[in-house]
């Protein structure tokens, strides 16, 4: 087999990184990534402040607003500890010349953000 046959040692589906590996994408497509990522991050520390206002400004039913805020909170939570994973899945696909990875995270951030609807609805309704 001649040198040229085989692939570069860093081309395999196991050593493609983030940074090195793989085909170097366009760099709009990283920057478009890492916007995304930054998006995720904004919308968990949005949450994160609704739950902090909520907890501090809605005063009666107690029990009913801290339901709220705990809600906001662990959303919040479940973006920002899933942000940099989707990202990096992203960037080694597109390093790869892959198809991009499904996120599950759109159906979570839907179905929370309707929770939180439906539960501050109902607040406002029984206060």
């Amino acid at each position: 087999m001649a040198p040229h046959d085989t692939d570069p040692p860093d081309t395999g589906p196991d050593e493609i990184k983030p940074h090195s590996g793989g085909s170097e994408p366009d760099y709009r497509f990283t920057l478009a990534n890492e916007r995304t990522f930054l998006a995720w991050l904004r919308t968990a520390l949005g949450l994160l402040a609704g739950g902090v206002a909520v907890h501090q400004l809605v005063p009666s039913p107690a029990a009913a607003s801290a339901v709220l805020a705990t809600l906001c909170v662990v959303l919040a939570a479940v973006l920002a500890a899933t942000a940099y994973p989707r990202w990096r899945r992203v960037q080694i696909a597109m390093r790869a010349g892959e198809p991009l990875p499904r996120s599950l995270m759109i159906l979570v951030l839907t179905g929370g953000l309707l929770i939180l609807i439906v539960a501050a609805a109902v607040l406002l309704a029984v206060s």
